[in-house]
């Protein structure tokens, strides 16, 4: 049972009482007339595999107010691709899986790296790219929802709440950000949202001073939540990350181009898990640790492009800030365990910190020795300016693929 506090700059829509997931799917029902939806699932092969996505789709198969799906499928053979149509051929939804390793889409990659615009490094921002260029390209959909393929918790009222908000034609919000509580198998999750992330803003805060972005970022319950929906027109101009600064980069787009009270966050789950990543304590090439040296880095620069100037002594001080107010933040989250009879690992909480301290500095100084360079994805407004029918022809390599290995 959520509470009905709004904080922050944000409006929170939250999940006051058990509506019957019939009324939500009926009124969607209606809504797709005016805003057709479109879902985007960013997928790696080995997702096909796993123990979550198998029922993700069952339950999505019964949805009957999406209009088209997009699958972006990562790190497959022709074989596993054939393997993956016929995994998602189930779904009785219009749908299209994007073979992103494919000749056809490296062809079109090849194009985008002939011009520069080619999504510079592998991973989850340059699959959601491609999947919502394909989206522009096939012009159903008015309003659009991400989601991961690895929740293991997951139904489809979570889906039913993720589009509400954008696809209501009552309501005037472009984005939306999904949240939850992160707490499975008796265990409080999410370390890198709550041992990082929001320790880290707040941080900020004190080194630089009061800033409208920190602020705007304070006020998401959950920024790392990788479901998220959107009005059409927020593709155009959004650029995005390739690395694990994703969803910050996401929100902090959104703060560059709109007024806050176009974007809202919405209760999802009662209960959410997902795959975990390991630490990583000895490799910042992988896993939390280097997740947590993206998403500084994305908070750097956004910071910087808003006139903040960083040196060597800031970021030392941000550091020792940080890691009082995280280990201050493990108290909280331990006392919270304890009274709700969850389990904490206080010296594996603790280590979190460590780590993300460290990596903090590492963050900073890749800042400081890389000033050049060039993190986001080009907008596919801006794709679309220097190579006009590079979408039509994305989509054409999609169809083509689709029916010829299917």
């Amino acid at each position: 049972m959520g509470d009905f506090y709004q904080n922050g700059i944000v409006t929170t829509l939250h999940n006051l009482v058990d509506r019957p997931l019939e009324d939500l799917e009926n009124e969607l029902r209606r809504f797709s007339k005016q805003r057709p939806m479109a879902l985007i699932l960013p997928s790696l092969f080995s997702e096909l595999e796993g123990s979550a996505l198998s029922n993700i789709i069952d339950e999505i198969a019964k949805v009957d107010y999406i209009d088209e799906i997009i699958i972006g499928l990562d790190q497959a053979t022709e074989e596993q691709y054939r393997y993956a149509l016929k995994f998602f051929s189930k779904l009785p939804q219009r749908h299209r899986v994007l073979w992103n390793d494919g000749p056809r889409l490296q062809a079109i990659d090849e194009r985008l790296k002939q011009r520069g615009l080619s999504p510079a490094e592998l991973g989850k921002g340059r699959n959601v790219w491609f999947c919502m260029g394909y989206v522009q390209a096939s012009g159903r959909a008015e309003a659009i929802a991400l989601h991961d393929c690895d929740i293991l918790t997951y139904d489809r009222r979570l889906l039913a709440q993720l589009f509400y908000p954008v696809a209501n034609p009552s309501f005037n919000y472009e984005f939306c950000k999904g949240y939850y509580a992160r707490v499975a198998d008796g265990k409080i999750n999410g370390r890198v949202s709550r041992l990082l992330v929001t320790p880290l803003i707040r941080s900020l805060g004190k080194v630089l001073g009061s800033l409208d972005y920190l602020d705007y970022l304070d006020s998401y319950r959950y920024p790392l939540s990788g479901e998220f929906s959107m009005r059409k027109d927020v593709l155009n101009d959004l650029r995005i990350p390739s690395d694990w600064g994703l969803e910050i980069g996401v929100l902090s787009e959104m703060y560059r181009n709109y007024s806050t009270n176009r974007l809202c966050q919405v209760d999802i789950a009662d209960v959410y898990d997902h795959k975990h990543q390991a630490l990583s304590e000895a490799d910042d090439s992988g896993g939390l640790s280097k997740m947590s040296i993206d998403i500084a880095k994305a908070m750097f620069r956004k910071l910087a492009t808003n006139g903040v100037v960083f040196n060597s002594e800031t970021f030392r001080s941000i550091k020792a800030t940080y890691y009082r107010i995280a280990l201050d933040f493990v108290d909280s989250y331990r006392n919270d365990a304890v009274m709700n009879g969850l389990d904490l690992d206080l010296h594996r909480e603790e280590q979190a910190v460590e780590l993300f301290a460290q990596n903090i500095v590492k963050a900073g100084n890749m800042f400081l020795e890389n000033p050049m360079e060039t993190p986001f994805i080009p907008s596919w407004n801006r794709v679309c300016s220097a190579e006009p029918t590079l979408l039509d022809n994305m989509m054409a390599a999609v169809i083509a693929d689709n029916e010829e290995f299917s």
